[in-house]
């Protein structure tokens, strides 16, 4: 997304398009790796100096409210972030903690669906693959 898709979107969605929002927004729609509030600062931070802990989640969190970014819970460890334009749900691995998307499940019949997020968790193919070399290695 370029610079002046970023400026429309968040002016549709009533955010007013500051240089740090703009920062923020423009690193989630590079890295879809789900980042946390932490990780998005220090690479936002890097870029500008003068950004802080404080305007950086200020921002996530207009963000959010605004339906722009979406937050993902991922029970005892930090939230996530993900400015994933597609409607989709995410897998989350019990062992690594990575955030992976997973495609929209589709239609519902007749049924108007609003908002829907599943979140599926298990182990990733990176930890089921590790968990079963070890159960050969030991067993």
């Amino acid at each position: 997304m370029d610079a002046e898709s970023i400026r429309r979107s968040l002016e549709s969605s009533g955010l007013r398009c500051t240089a740090q929002r703009h920062c923020v927004m423009a690193f989630l729609m590079e890295h879809t790796d789900h980042p946390t509030a932490a990780e998005i600062f220090e690479a936002v931070n890097r870029l500008d100096p003068r950004l802080s802990r404080a305007t950086t989640y200020n921002n996530l969190r207009d963000l959010v409210q605004a339906g722009l970014v979406r937050e993902v819970a991922v029970e005892g460890r930090s939230a996530r972030f993900d400015a994933r334009g597609m409607r989709h749900h995410h897998f989350i691995c019990d062992r690594c903690g990575n955030v992976e998307d997973v495609d929209w499940l589709g239609s519902l019949g007749k049924r108007i669906l609003r908002e829907c997020e599943l979140i599926v968790r298990g182990l990733c193919t990176k930890c089921a693959t590790a968990k079963g070399r070890r159960r050969v290695e030991t067993g």
